[in-house]
């Protein structure tokens, strides 16, 4: 089985990509960043006139990118609970790990899955943080 899935909560794809493909019990997530679903509206983001951030909230953004990964997982049949894998993109290391690493534990608990964290230059839209995702379907 290779299913393409799109999710009806989640923001919608900046480019030509499934929110997720199912491959046998396996599901793969694109990178999913904290946009709302229906706009190009970033929570805690604050834009200039040309689309530069000037300033923005990385909790805010960290919560909203959990939300919109629950919402695809929850939609293709998995959890939260079955997240195996997660590659982290952050734009900021020094000024949001401290946050970001507080936020994981706070939603991970106490068996969280497997993590790599990397710092990036850029992300393709004016976001801070965004997650690449491994996780199972019962």
């Amino acid at each position: 089985m290779n299913e393409s899935i799109n999710s009806s909560k989640a923001p919608e794809p900046v480019g030509l990509y499934p929110h997720a493909k199912r491959v046998g019990n396996l599901l793969f997530l694109s990178g999913v960043g904290p946009r709302e679903k229906g706009t190009k509206q970033i929570p805690g983001v604050e834009l200039d006139a040309d689309g530069r951030i000037q300033s923005y909230d990385i909790e805010k953004q960290c919560r909203s990118v959990f939300n919109n990964v629950r919402n695809i997982l929850e939609e293709a049949g998995s959890s939260w609970n079955n997240i195996v894998d997660v590659t982290v993109f952050l734009t900021n290391m020094k000024d949001d790990f401290k946050t970001y690493n507080q936020l994981w534990a706070e939603y991970f608990g106490e068996n969280p899955p497997c993590r790599t964290t990397l710092e990036i230059n850029c992300l393709p839209t004016p976001i801070a943080i965004e997650l690449k995702v491994i996780a199972t379907i019962d």
